[in-house]
C-alpha cells in the first residue's frame, strides 16, 4: 500500500530529522531509519493500530517520543502528522479536511 504525506507532516518530519542530527551526529539518520521501520509496521497492518477519531489512527513509535497519526483509504495510507508527544493534541486536527 503506497504511503502519501500531508505537506505540513513531510516538514514535521524533515525538522525532526535535522533537530536529531544538530544534536548528536547520525541521530537524524537513526529518527528517519525508525520512521521508515514504523511505516512498515503501519503497512503490514494498518488497521491495527489505536483510532483516535473518525477514521484516523495513530502508531506511537518506539524511542523517540513520536506518533504517526494517518488514514487508511481504499488505494492509500495518508500520513497527516508527525507528532511529537509534547505537542498540543488537537494541532493536526485542521489536515482532515485536505
Amino acid at each position: 500500500m503506497r504511503l502519501i504525506h500531508h505537506p505540513d507532516a513531510e516538514a514535521e518530519l524533515t525538522e525532526a530529522a535535522q533537530f536529531y542530527e544538530r544534536r548528536v551526529p547520525t541521530l537524524g539518520a537513526q529518527f528517519l531509519d525508525a520512521v521508515d521501520r514504523a511505516a512498515g509496521v503501519i503497512r503490514e497492518a494498518p488497521e491495527r493500530w489505536s483510532i483516535v477519531e473518525a477514521d484516523v489512527r495513530h502508531y506511537l513509535m518506539p524511542r523517540f517520543p513520536y506518533a504517526i497519526y494517518y488514514r487508511v483509504l481504499p488505494d492509500h495510507l495518508r500520513i497527516l502528522a508527525f507528532k511529537h508527544h509534547s505537542r498540543h493534541p488537537d494541532y493536526w486536527r485542521s489536515r482532515l479536511a485536505d
